[in-house]
């Protein structure tokens, strides 16, 4: 019988007044029962009225030294089995001349012990933090004003770029107070300070997708102790933006554990139905996606994520993030963003025909001052139609890829560009050379000897 039916019975005695004698009198239970029912419902409510397991299982008839001895010997590093721990345990009863308790109550002996106890006494207090350690979450007041970030190894393999199967990574951006993801990397290869700006560099900038609206700068960046997170350049560019970093506790990744919980969504619900996925007990799947479409889908997943209902704030966490309207804190430009974010330099001599890298040719009116100049480029290895040009860390323009799908750059502009570095080019010469005929004294010259011209041609007579 449970507390419920227990319930049922005795409030006709607590609520309609009936006599425990004529309860016990039509209900067969006997007064004695209806008694001690009364006295648990007085001290514990309803709930007093549930059977609660004895506190003393299996203890009262063994002697406190044994239990203590019992314990002692559960509590030691490493842990003997349930039927060793029985073993010694008969061994010392019968050296004391105490009864030998059996092996049922060793076992309920042990696990009647505090799991905390246990967690700590076996595992260490990294353990026993993270398990039984009370825990305050907090959540930011508003959008942007915490931001998380992290990587995880993603639990899939996939098609390396030498065709033989890799292992990727995941960086993630998230706002602590929307869930929203602002800006991811996928990437194959150690963790690194480029990943980090890459993924900082799409959450940051406004995207091509409008229904992808989280963008800004936050004003605390919540990250671990991974080095590419503790770089100078890292360090530098927060204080450029004016972003204040926060490192978790080593070891401690209770901080981040929003985002953690984003990575096992992502492992659970996308990875999970790909070929070549990681899951308990798989042996060495084969890969059929490589990296740009791990991150085509990753993409998609993102924009599933943000739109959908979460759990926890009840709403999307797009629609957290945009709220009732407000504007976020933007760099001035995304020329001064990538300066400080993209780490990626690459020294390029200006050919005649535009920039060479990785293959192709970049092309820019812009750069027609520039040829035969040793030039520094920054690009996103995600995206290389394009590249930025900077000499000596000033910016000097965007150069496309000659195949470009949204931008053609016409002959008009390129002989206009020629032109004016033709003119420019003049300029500095007249301004260098002096004119000197009319510093000069005259001279007196004999006149040039007249010469016979040659015929060359017959028509020349």
């Amino acid at each position: 019988m449970d507390g419920e039916e227990r319930w049922r019975i005795l409030r006709l005695h607590v609520e309609d007044q009936v006599p425990l004698a004529t309860l016990a009198r039509d209900t067969g239970i006997s007064a004695r029962t209806l008694h001690r029912w009364h006295h648990r419902y007085r001290d514990g409510g309803i709930i007093g009225l549930d059977d609660h397991p004895r506190v003393d299982a299996g203890r009262r008839r063994t002697a406190a030294e044994t239990v203590a001895f019992i314990e002692r010997l559960a509590l030691t590093r490493p842990r003997p089995s349930l039927a060793t721990l029985h073993r010694l345990t008969v061994a010392e009863t019968n050296r004391q001349g105490h009864p030998a308790p059996s092996y049922a109550t060793v076992r309920e002996i042990v696990r009647s012990l505090d799991p905390a106890l246990v967690t700590l006494a076996l595992e260490g207090p990294a353990s026993y933090r993270d398990r039984h350690e009370l825990v305050l979450r907090r959540r930011a007041d508003r959008p942007n004003q915490t931001w998380q970030s992290d990587h995880t190894q993603l639990d899939i393999l996939i098609v390396g770029t030498d065709g033989k199967p890799d292992r990727p990574w995941l960086t993630t951006v998230m706002d602590d107070y929307s869930r929203a993801i602002c800006g991811y990397t996928v990437f194959t290869g150690a963790p690194s300070a480029l990943n980090t700006a890459l993924a900082l560099r799409q959450a940051i900038w406004r995207k091509s997708d409008p229904a992808w609206a989280m963008c800004g700068l936050p004003d605390i960046l919540h990250v671990d102790h991974g080095s590419d997170f503790t770089s100078h350049h890292l360090e530098r560019t927060a204080i450029a933006l004016h972003i204040r970093i926060i490192h978790s506790i080593v070891g401690r990744p209770q901080g981040r554990g929003k985002v953690e919980r984003f990575f096992g969504t992502v492992n659970t619900e996308l990875l999970a139905t790909l070929p070549g996925h990681l899951g308990p007990g798989s042996r060495t799947p084969t890969p059929a996606v490589d990296l740009p479409a791990l991150d085509r889908m990753i993409g998609a997943f993102v924009a599933v994520y943000n739109d959908r209902r979460h759990s926890e704030l009840g709403i999307s966490p797009r629609d957290a993030w945009v709220a009732d309207g407000w504007l976020p804190r933007m760099p001035d430009s995304l020329e001064d963003l990538d300066t400080l974010l993209l780490t990626v330099p690459k020294n390029r001599i200006v050919q005649r025909d535009g920039i060479h890298f990785q293959g192709q040719r970049y092309l820019s009116p812009t750069l027609a001052p520039f040829v035969g100049h040793t030039l520094t480029i920054r690009y996103d290895p995600r995206d290389i139609s394009e590249i930025r040009v900077y000499d000596h860390d000033t910016f000097i323009c965007v150069a496309i890829d000659e195949s470009h799908p949204n931008l053609r750059l016409s002959l008009r502009e390129i002989e206009s560009a020629r032109r004016a570095r033709r003119r420019e080019l003049r300029k500095s010469i007249n301004e260098r050379i002096p004119t000197v005929v009319s510093r000069m004294e005259p001279r007196q010259t004999a006149p040039a000897p007249r010469r016979n011209r040659l015929r060359t041609y017959e028509q020349d007579e």
